[in-house]
């Protein structure tokens, strides 16, 4: 960051014109799509149902509560499934990530002020950073970026519409065979619907410029059900120095059954946008007035990405209680970056500006086999699988002035792959217990190329390999008076950056994670349902690539163990309460020195509503405090903010019957808060040295939105 705005004109032409012809292809798009869909009505409205159609469940609040298909059985107390309609009274803010602060102890935070980039994760006593300990799935495909340009593991679930996920699958700790690189905090699948019983049109506007169209619609429900939504976003943000963020989704899903006993579907999905951001501030700028909390020392900031996804699925049921399955997809995503970190710390002419771009193809799939029945009299399935990954990625790291591109550090060319089977058991032994478990093995290839010239900074090449294997089990025992209990163990493993691993041979390729957990769930009268998990989790390595100057930190194994607390009281028919509460303690463990950015204690609770045609939600999210340094001399502000969400949607007949309306209030107290908060050093050019300071992200202040969707 530096002081001043940035003066190129040229780019800033660029910028408004690629931005004006994204937000124009969006509503294109989305009126062209509208067209579409009222031809596809008109031509079809004398047209008998098929006798087969499946409808799904409406997105809005219905006059009478909608029944949700049964999420599988829990094998831990910790386990979460986030359904369609959690997901629908959640804030407007255009992080469709911060639908996983519904998970009790997992908080997602806006890094660096920009909209684009990818959520910071904290779970479980990790600074999850953008994903290193968080596996993210897309209905079973991979959403974590191997080796990339910004930090390893790199999630950004900004291509997600919320309203196309039918729930969300959250497994915490590596207790389970089908997930292998980056779980070992969290695994969480975002499960997206086949079709929507009615089409729905939505226009969202609110504060600091924010809009948001969405158009979704299922043109057949019969033997074919499709899906095709599109979105359109776009904010400025609270800041001085515009973000400037407009964002185009779509997706179009086809499923089919090629024979009574197979389904197939194919889902696509793209995604575009671009940002300027102002970047983490000194806290020593703003204490002394020199620096709105909402502004920049260097508004050059930003960046833009793109990512588009092909996923074919299949699976047959074969007469004997068995089913296969195959699944393949390729990916494609760019990311193009622009960073000011340190300010003038280590250049004090053209400042500490960096460009990041990563750009790759994605592809993998997998092949396996389910039986269920009965071995020695015991009811269970048997599951035997593999599966395989590769990215092809071009990942480079330079360094820039107010986007002009100055030298270039490092430049790679990585072919990193994996190929994984694994083996899932689960059989009742008697009617008071079960168990689910299984192993895996994981072979991983690391290829990485230099693409650099004499000037680069850096060369890194080089080719190794590596293996893993992790073993995985869970007990559930009862119910018993509506309780079960849980015991759980199992190792997993993230995977470090190619980079890192071919240029250093004490680094470990594989990091292995060994978890601990037990806990009980209860549901008593209906109306009361409360969970407690006691929790540990080791890790064998803690290493960091930091991709903002290519340089490798080992940090050495850490311990992390907590306890977990969630109820939920039905207060009255149509009045719930919601609440959970986590504590974390997490230290390395050969010195006992804190885990810095590692979450001590978090909390979240709601109220919600339903009565006749109205939702409304008052939810309360906390973050306490939590140390920024390994000696416990810095710690984080904590904060504590609260939402408010209202829908309402006529039940009465008549032509408002179709329309519902929305009113989202995010942080309705407008507290002082902060996001991303980092210690580190940085310098500016006013200052004669280096200063230590917390660098933060300023909060969303109040902010509200409201819209129409109009369903037909």
């Amino acid at each position: 960051m530096k002081h001043g705005r940035w003066t190129n004109a040229a780019a800033e032409s660029r910028d408004r014109h690629n931005q004006a012809d994204l937000i124009g292809g969006s509503l294109s798009f989305f009126f062209v799509a509208l067209s579409l869909v009222l031809s596809l009505k008109i031509g079809h409205a004398h047209e008998p149902p098929e006798e087969d159609e499946i409808l799904m469940q409406e997105v809005v609040v219905a006059d009478t509560p909608l029944e949700a298909e049964k999420p599988p059985l829990p094998s831990a107390a910790s386990e979460r499934t986030i359904t369609e309609q959690e997901i629908a009274l959640q804030p407007q803010t255009g992080r469709p990530g911060n639908l996983l602060r519904l998970v009790p102890g997992l908080m997602t935070l806006n890094p660096s002020g920009g909209p684009g980039k990818g959520d910071n994760f904290l779970v479980r006593g990790f600074d999850a950073d953008h994903g290193t300990d968080l596996a993210g799935f897309l209905d079973g495909m991979p959403l974590n970026l191997r080796s990339h340009a910004h930090g390893q593991g790199y999630l950004d679930l900004n291509f997600l519409i919320p309203e196309t996920i039918k729930d969300i699958q959250v497994h915490k700790g590596p207790y389970q065979a089908q997930y292998g690189d980056f779980n070992t905090a969290a695994a969480a699948n975002f499960v997206t619907r086949d079709i929507v019983s009615q089409d729905v049109a939505t226009a969202t506007g609110g504060q600091f410029g924010t809009q948001r169209y969405l158009l979704m619609f299922s043109p057949t429900k019969g033997r074919v059900r499709s899906l095709v939504a599109a979105e359109g976003f776009y904010t400025d943000g609270p800041f001085i120095h515009p973000n400037r963020y407009p964002r185009f989704n779509g997706l179009l899903k086809l499923t089919m059954n090629p024979t009574t006993r197979s389904e197939l579907s194919v889902t696509g999905t793209q995604y575009i946008g671009r940002w300027n951001a102002s970047g983490e501030i000194p806290l020593r700028e703003v204490d002394a007035g020199r620096l709105n909390r909402f502004g920049s020392l260097d508004p050059s900031q930003g960046g833009r990405t793109q990512r588009s996804t092909v996923h074919l699925r299949y699976h047959y049921d074969t007469p004997f209680g068995g089913s296969a399955f195959a699944e393949t997809y390729l990916q494609y995503y760019r990311l193009n970056m622009f960073s000011n970190f340190t300010f003038f710390l280590n250049d004090p002419v053209n400042g500490d500006g960096i460009e990041q771009d990563d750009r790759r193809f994605l592809y993998g799939g997998e092949l396996g086999y389910r039986q269920t029945g009965e071995l020695f009299g015991m009811a269970g399935s048997a599951t035997i699988a593999a599966q395989a990954r590769i990215d092809d990625a071009q990942v480079r790291l330079a360094n820039q002035r107010q986007r002009v591109l100055l030298s270039t550090t490092v430049n790679s060319a990585i072919h990193e792959a994996s190929y994984s089977p694994y083996l899932r058991l689960e059989f009742k032994p008697a009617a008071w217990i079960r168990f689910v478990g299984g192993a895996r093995a994981d072979f991983f290839t690391f290829n990485v190329g230099d693409r650099c010239d004499a000037s680069c900074a850096q060369h890194t090449s080089g080719k190794t390999a590596a293996m893993i294997t992790t073993t995985k089990g869970n007990l559930i025992f009862g119910p018993w008076f509506g309780t079960e209990f849980f015991l759980n163990g199992g190792t997993g493993f993230h995977s470090n950056d190619a980079r890192a691993v071919v240029s250093n041979p004490t680094i470990q390729p594989l990091a292995r994670a060994t978890g601990y957990e037990v806990g009980f769930r209860t549901r008593q009268w209906d109306r009361v349902e409360l969970l407690v998990a006691l929790w540990t989790l080791d890790l064998s390595s803690e290493l960091v690539f930091n991709g903002d100057d290519a340089t490798t930190e080992i940090l050495g194994a850490t311990r992390r163990y907590g306890v977990e607390l969630g109820n939920r009281l039905k207060l009255l028919e149509w009045l719930t309460f919601t609440g959970d509460v986590t504590f974390t303690h997490a230290t390395f463990r050969s010195t006992g020195a804190a885990i810095p950015q590692a979450p001590l204690m978090t909390g979240r609770a709601d109220v919600t509503a339903n009565f006749g045609g109205l939702a409304a939600s008052v939810q309360m999210l906390h973050l306490g405090s939590r140390w920024l340094t390994e000696d416990r001399s810095v710690s984080a502000q904590p904060f504590t903010i609260f939402n408010l969400v209202v829908r309402y949607r006529p039940v009465t007949k008549g032509p408002w019957r179709n329309l519902e309306g929305y009113l989202s209030i995010q942080n309705l107290t407008d507290t002082q808060w902060r996001q991303t908060q980092l210690f580190y050093k940085s310098q500016l050019t006013t200052e004669s040295r280096p200063a230590g300071d917390i660098h933060f992200v300023p909060g969303t202040p109040r902010m509200v939105v409201g819209g129409v969707s109009w369903y037909f």
